[in-house]
């Protein structure tokens, strides 16, 4: 995809969005709390640790695309997610309530983005280590977002067998 973006690859990163949780789900049906919670890749979260992150960074970035949808150049908090991902109710094998609010948030966040004038997808925030955030930036790379939190999931599981 080129720099601009067009009304039609908003539509199928929209898509995208909605699509995320039931891939998520898919992934992760029928595993154990040992193969959720496990480190088998060095360096790497385990199942259980990207399921609840990408709720966790998702929400962030809703919030974020809602503060740039309702205020000039908001400024936009960053967080740990290392720290994030380590705490109790992000590290543990019980992923269900994660994929509940995945699930929902999204249904909200397709909500939010085909909302959207056309002109505002280039509403920005201020972001301290990633400078200007437009909500065309935001949405392409949290498309990008699940779909590598897919494959780091899918990398793990293969690394089992």
């Amino acid at each position: 995809m080129t720099n601009t973006t067009t009304s039609i690859d908003r539509k199928d990163l929209i898509v995208k969005i909605g699509a995320l949780p039931g891939q998520i789900e898919a992934l992760v049906q029928g595993l154990t709390a040992e193969q959720l919670t496990t480190h088998y890749l060095p360096h790497e979260w385990t199942v259980a640790q990207n399921v609840h992150h990408l709720f966790d960074s998702h929400a962030n970035s809703y919030i974020r695309c809602k503060l740039i949808a309702t205020e000039d150049n908001p400024p936009l908090k960053p967080y740990d997610q290392d720290q994030w991902a380590n705490m109790p109710d992000a590290s543990n094998a019980d992923i269900a309530v994660s994929l509940t609010l995945l699930r929902g948030l999204h249904i909200r966040w397709v909500q939010f983005w085909t909302s959207l004038k056309e002109s505002d997808f280039a509403r920005a925030g201020v972001h301290p280590e990633n400078g200007a955030m437009t909500l065309d930036r935001i949405l392409k790379s949290y498309v990008a977002h699940g779909e590598a939190h897919i494959d780091q999931i899918q990398r793990t599981l293969a690394s089992t067998e």
